[in-house]
């Protein structure tokens, strides 16, 4: 009897000693992490996604963190999957800008109404370009041309409906010129849209400042704008409101996670990305990349997400990209 009753404080003792051991795991009382990239590897959001995971180790050793793929439509494809993890706080999904236009333009099921805002990360601005042998010399040569005849002024850009898209048609409208009679060409990949230019088979490309840096800097293209409110830094081009044109505009990104989060789970989660944030490995992809930290949480960011949602619907529908 004596030795059953050992038998039985010993195995409580181990079961005791087993859970403690699973509920924390070392320094962080966390789960693992998991970071969905709503598109294929090697774009934008990828790239975001996996830079964090290396920014999210570097700021928490203890805790595992993990990106997977999920392509299609835009990141909707995505953001479907992310609803249905209702209630998950161990689970974040790169977004941005390219999502707002893509939710309207697919008629997307699910919306970011769906989601909890946790942060926006990054910015960066658009950039306006001609090949060098062009006759539009400015941004007004190009708007001139434009206004006479919308049809014979081709841009080159990235998917329909998304970032380059939405700025030719906020170009159009400022201009004085219908958004549906934009002539975008749209490309799966920035690439694509650059040969057009280079091989100057287009009037005019539209891409993030990267993008089209170095060949402006060689000579190869000429940027007429660029999208900020104020001039960037070592980048020979005015802003599209020097030009006449009262555009502004940049490609956000930043972090969703499911809805129904406890206000416990938001708040961790919000805790881990600030501090992921301010990690040196993040900053030091930042200053990398040519990123803006434009960093918010909280209703900051919830707040901006409902605005550019606003925003972005009515120039989809103003371009004729929704019925």
């Amino acid at each position: 009897m004596r030795l059953r009753v050992l038998a039985a404080l010993a195995a409580l003792s181990l079961g005791a000693l087993t859970a403690c051991g699973q509920s924390g795991g070392g320094a962080s009382a966390a789960g693992p992490l998991r970071i969905m990239a709503p598109a294929a590897p090697g774009g934008g959001w990828d790239q975001t996604s996996r830079t964090a995971e290396q920014a999210f180790k570097a700021a928490d050793p203890q805790r595992k963190v993990e990106v997977y793929n999920v392509p299609g439509a835009g990141g909707t494809i995505g953001l479907a999957q992310l609803a249905g993890e209702k209630g998950n706080g161990d689970l974040l999904m790169t977004m941005g800008l390219v999502m707002v236009g893509a939710i309207e333009q697919n008629k997307s099921k699910v919306t970011l109404a769906e989601t909890t805002p946790i942060a926006k990360l990054t910015e960066e601005y658009e950039l306006v370009v001609v090949p060098a042998a062009s006759p539009y010399k400015s941004l007004a040569d190009l708007v001139a041309a434009w206004k006479a005849d919308p049809a014979k002024v081709s841009i080159s850009g990235g998917s329909a409906g998304g970032t380059d898209h939405i700025v030719a048609g906020l170009m159009a409208k400022a201009a004085g010129v219908d958004p549906k009679q934009v002539n975008y060409i749209a490309h799966s990949g920035g690439g694509e849209a650059l040969n057009e230019l280079l091989g100057n088979k287009v009037s005019a490309g539209i891409s993030g400042v990267a993008e089209f840096a170095e060949h402006v800097k060689s000579g190869k293209l000429r940027a007429l704008g660029v999208t900020s409110a104020e001039r960037v830094a070592g980048l020979d081009a005015p802003t599209l409101k020097e030009g006449g044109l009262d555009v502004v505009l940049a490609n956000w990104r930043g972090f969703v996670a499911p809805g129904g989060l406890s206000e416990a789970d938001k708040k961790a989660l919000t805790d881990a990305v600030t501090k992921m944030h301010g990690s040196q490995p993040w900053k030091d992809a930042v200053a990398k990349n040519g990123w803006i930290d434009s960093f918010q949480t909280g209703q900051q960011f919830a707040d901006f997400l409902a605005a550019e949602q606003t925003r972005v619907k009515a120039i989809i529908a103003e371009m004729g990209l929704v019925s």
